[in-house]
């Protein structure tokens, strides 16, 4: 059977890429470099342990961080979320970086969000144990994964009561009406008392607020915290922050006071928790719906664009100068692990969410998603090789489907990551560590083919979890609430 393509664009869909020598193929038509292991070592690379915050990681297998919209309404933790964390735990991966959990309530993106504070500290704590518990169970090492937590403030795209309730660094001439922002931007600095801009002091305070936070993780048994610079939130934002005056926007110095300063706090304050750092390494344009419905970059953007940390000017090309001196900086700083992630899926999600069906409010992709893949697995080797002194994670491998653990085995092997990360695929299929491990057969019902309902479903207020693959989200209600919806947007 040929391979399936879309006959506006060049893209094949990976599904129907039967072997590792097809997808190898399939990479050298795109002119990548992308390697793909014919077969999997259960004893090789993938299995070796790895020394990562005063710990062991049992193997190289990261589940990353995602956003629940499954919480209880207070930030503790409901039994959707132990259920998923279980899960987690049971799937075998060596390291657990915990999903995304706001400092405080009026950082969260989603009212269901989870929140670290004094009220949820127990609760917190009981549920890495269950996930920890759960991994032993499942015949994992019995000291359990190393389990951290990622803290953040989702800034511009907070939404704690379910209506925007954006708090930015800067105003910016392209994403402001995004989220409701009116009044003058300028050329995206802040307008002077303009209340939705954090000023120097609410960022002083915020500080604070991320190193309580770590300590509160701490004293709930977890092994490191991420300071989460990515995706557009709060503090991936302050690292584009070129017009802002004051302590925290202008030059490098300035838009990585706040991460230096929330380290120096919680290395005073946490000594020997683990410091962790989510990336986002590069940056485009915002994209939008073109001919045929494919991304394209916004009309209106200005010409250099500014607003990309680590872009070129362009709003589309990559110039990492500033990423490898953050990570200097970083590293300097006291941390330790590094995943490297791409961009925002609010405004560019093919570029760190590769997808052949894009979630219901988005584009179709404007080029073959492996090119996305390979471009993020290149950035990461960079980034390895020129930062030995940290634990780099990959990520973007959920669109290699069945093949995720054969080019992961190939990056790792050459020192392109020292651990392979995936997200999605974790909702689908948790236990694919466990069974690539035990050399078992993939269970080909449970692999994430990279439909976008996990996206898709929080879009729409639903609780967030595998709708396609996970036998317990298919049969809920709101199932048949996402397949409506995906109808009505011609999905």
């Amino acid at each position: 059977m040929a391979p399936r393509r879309r006959p506006d664009v060049d893209i094949v869909q990976v599904r129907t890429l039967r072997s590792p020598d097809a997808v190898t193929a399939r990479v050298r038509e795109l002119g990548l470099g992308l390697a793909v292991d014919p077969e999997i070592d259960p004893h090789g690379p993938l299995s070796q342990p790895l020394a990562v915050a005063g710990r062991e990681a049992p193997n190289r297998f990261c589940v990353l961080p995602m956003e629940g919209w499954d919480g209880e309404g207070d930030g503790r933790p409901s039994d959707l979320v132990r259920r998923r964390w279980q899960r987690f735990g049971a799937g075998g991966a060596g390291i657990v970086w915990a999903e995304a959990t706001a400092v405080r309530p009026d950082g969260r993106a989603n009212p269901r969000q989870l929140v670290i504070g004094e009220h949820t500290v127990d609760a917190l704590a009981a549920l890495r144990t269950h996930l920890a518990a759960a991994h032993v169970d499942g015949g994992g090492d019995a000291a359990g994964p190393v389990v951290g937590l990622q803290l953040t403030h989702s800034g511009r795209w907070s939404r704690p009561d379910g209506t925007p309730r954006p708090r930015v660094a800067y105003r910016h001439p392209l994403l402001d009406a995004r989220v409701g922002l009116d009044g003058p931007t300028g050329t995206g600095g802040a307008a002077e008392g303009d209340g939705a801009v954090l000023d120097d002091d609410e960022l002083d305070t915020l500080v604070d607020d991320f190193v309580r936070a770590a300590v509160r993780a701490r004293q709930a048994g977890f092994d490191f915290v991420d300071v989460k610079h990515c995706h557009g939130y709060l503090l991936h934002e302050l690292l584009s922050a070129v017009d802002r005056p004051g302590r925290y926007g202008g030059d490098l110095d300035g838009r990585t006071a706040f991460l230096r300063r929330v380290v120096d706090g919680i290395r005073a304050a946490a000594p020997g928790l683990g410091l962790a750092l989510r990336l986002s390494a590069f940056d485009v344009v915002p994209h939008e719906p073109g001919p045929g419905g494919r991304g394209v970059p916004v009309p209106a953007a200005p010409d250099p664009y500014p607003y990309a940390f680590g872009g070129d000017g362009t709003g589309l090309g990559v110039d990492m100068t500033e990423t490898h001196a953050l990570l200097r900086r970083a590293a300097s700083w006291g941390v330790e692990l590094v995943s490297v992630t791409a961009g925002s899926p609010y405004w560019c999600p093919h570029v760190q969410r590769p997808a052949y069906f894009p979630p219901s409010d988005g584009y179709e992709p404007p080029r073959d998603p492996l090119v996305e893949v390979d471009r993020l697995v290149r950035v990461t080797a960079e980034l390895a090789a020129a930062h030995p002194d940290l634990t780099i994670v990959a990520s973007g491998l959920s669109y290699l489907q069945q093949w995720l653990p054969h080019a992961g085995q190939a990056l790792v092997a050459a020192g392109g990551a020292a651990a392979v990360g995936y997200g999605r695929m974790a909702l689908s299929y948790p236990h694919l560590p466990a069974d690539v491990l035990a050399g078992r057969r993939l269970d080909v019902r449970r692999i994430c083919r990279t439909l976008s309902d996990c996206t898709t479903a929080p879009r729409l207020g639903l609780v967030s979890g595998c709708y396609p693959y996970d036998p317990y989200y298919k049969g809920l209600p709101e199932r048949d609430v996402l397949v409506a919806a995906k109808a009505e947007a011609g999905r």
